[in-house]
């Protein structure tokens, strides 16, 4: 069994880094039209390519670095999403979804949560079999999520303007 595992491993896990790369060139895409676009593009646009990079070369994740901007770009998100999180505890009066702090904390969220993940690919670039349950759920996460908000018109509707015309 652990071979049948080892066998498959390092497939299931670039292309999770290939799906969390789409993610997060789709989220960047995507913010072409919001008020502060420029900084959300290159937030998104970091982890894309640095996901991307792992999604081709696994090993990448040792290098000094891919570790070096990774890490100064997850230290960022960190004290991004506290800042979101403290603002959105004081002031939400919506779902986290609907309110636009709680989906750029969210962002935030994924980004750090998937370059954690990264980060302790490390040392073993397959992963094991937490390591890949973990990123399954990551990876599949943000993108049930997308395609639900989506479908559902009805939790767009309170949405600003720029949020509403994006795929």
């Amino acid at each position: 069994m652990a071979t049948a595992v080892a066998s498959w491993a390092p497939g299931l896990w670039r292309a999770c880094n290939g799906l969390m790369a789409f993610f997060f060139g789709l989220a960047a895409v995507v913010q072409v039209n919001d008020p502060d676009a420029e900084f959300w593009v290159v937030v998104y646009t970091i982890p894309a390519v640095l996901t991307l990079l792992v999604g081709v070369n696994p090993l990448i994740t040792g290098n000094f670095i891919w570790k070096s901007v990774s890490t100064i770009h997850v230290l960022f998100c960190v004290l991004w999403a506290g800042s979101l999180a403290y603002h959105f505890l004081l002031h939400a009066q919506q779902s986290i979804l609907n309110e636009e702090e709680g989906r750029e904390l969210s962002g935030l969220v994924i980004i750090t949560a998937w370059m954690a993940l990264c980060h302790s690919s490390a040392k073993n670039p397959g992963g094991g079999r937490t390591h890949l349950a973990i990123a399954t759920v990551i990876t599949l996460f943000p993108l049930i999520s997308w395609v639900y908000v989506y479908i559902n018109k009805e939790m767009r509707s309170s949405w600003p303007t720029h949020c509403k015309t994006v795929i």
